[in-house]
């Protein structure tokens, strides 16, 4: 669709009579048309009915890109769990490139790498993990906004220095795969936690607690007190799919604390289409 095309189209929302037709036209389009809405957005008031209408058009057409992006990395296994949490931040911040990710993650491994040593005990390694991600770095647990769709943004993660159990987690998780250290994700109910999966000796790390360790007991007593069963998935590690679920789930739930129910369906949409995985 050329320029002049879609601005004839644009100048229709304000039509009662023809809405409704018009932004279906522009949907069935696809995502295609994203950077024209977002050339042409601040041409119009910001209170105006037409620029609201394009920017309901523009979350629902970024969330169908999103969608359907996400939809073929899970069909391709989820191996690359930082472009699942990238393509999560790019429902919020299409701007957001996954290289910009990838370069920050790589700052704050070589900030753990050179204290790194062979053969170190997991203890020590848990503490150099620990000292340069909440002391030498700043990054915290949100306690303050614990339900905020910030949390679940991983750049916003990046940038601000704090995160939920989850997004916290992820930090250590994609560090012990470049380190090559067996850390990973646990899925627990209303909690996410990391295993680390040292043979004959496995225990667990609750990174919002800052590094704080504990072990299969203590996963037990935690379940008797939720008035849950122990189930197999609550102690061993999660696949990469089954976490960005949780970030999207988590997203969809701070959606609907904050009152916004449209993007709250938007990312229900995207969590149904991953369900078969």
């Amino acid at each position: 669709m050329n320029i002049r095309d879609f601005k004839a189209m644009v100048s229709l929302l304000d039509d009662p009579d023809v809405a409704t037709e018009v932004r279906d036209n522009l949907r069935g389009i696809g995502p295609e048309i994203l950077p024209l809405i977002e050339a042409e957005l601040d041409t119009y008031a910001p209170e105006g009915e037409v620029r609201k209408k394009m920017e309901a058009l523009r979350n629902e057409l970024q969330s169908d890109a999103v969608y359907g992006q996400l939809k073929a990395w899970a069909d391709g296994g989820g191996e690359d769990l930082l472009k699942g949490l990238w393509l999560i931040s790019q429902l919020v911040y299409p701007n957001t490139t996954l290289e910009s990710l990838r370069a920050e993650m790589n700052r704050i491994y070589l900030d753990v790498w050179v204290q790194m040593r062979e053969n170190m005990h997991p203890a020590d390694v848990l503490n150099i993990l620990n000292t340069t991600i909440f002391e030498d770095l700043g990054f915290e647990p949100n306690v303050k906004s614990f339900h905020s769709p910030q949390n679940s943004l991983f750049n916003q993660v990046l940038s601000e220095r704090t995160g939920n159990p989850v997004s916290l987690s992820c930090v250590y998780i994609l560090l012990a795969q470049k380190l090559d250290i067996p850390l990973y994700g646990v899925n627990l109910p209303n909690l996410f936690v990391t295993l680390y999966d040292l043979p004959g000796r496995p225990f667990y790390v609750n990174v919002f607690n800052k590094g704080q360790i504990f072990y299969k007991r203590d996963i037990d007593d935690y379940l008797k007190q939720m008035n849950l069963e122990p189930r197999k998935e609550y102690y061993q590690a999660c696949t990469h799919i089954e976490i960005v679920t949780r970030v999207l789930t988590n997203l969809a739930f701070a959606y609907q604390k904050s009152g916004q129910p449209e993007l709250e369906e938007q990312v229900n949409r995207i969590l149904e289409g991953l369900q078969s995985h």
